[in-house]
């Protein structure tokens, strides 16, 4: 599992510090440089439509890290460990 966190830090997104919840989006706007409200738009327009939105926000929030590297999927499970 240590190889899947090690090519996760290496992607260039990470959570942004601009967030209302996980700062997925504030870190989706970041990456292609645009305005985080209108990525937050597209979400709220994506989120009308069928689809799994909330899934897909969740589990970009559990292994995309944040500013300092920290992925919370490797956090939860590894308190799980001890």
């Amino acid at each position: 599992m240590n190889g899947f966190y090690r090519t996760m830090r290496k992607i260039p997104w990470r959570r942004g510090p601009e967030r209302w919840f996980g700062g997925v989006l504030g870190g989706i706007a970041a990456g292609f440089k645009i305005d985080v409200a209108w990525v937050r738009i597209g979400y709220l327009v994506f989120c009308l439509l069928p689809g799994p939105a909330f899934f897909c926000y969740l589990a970009a929030w559990l292994i995309v890290p944040d500013q300092s590297g920290t992925i919370v999927l490797e956090q939860l499970l590894s308190k799980r460990k001890v």
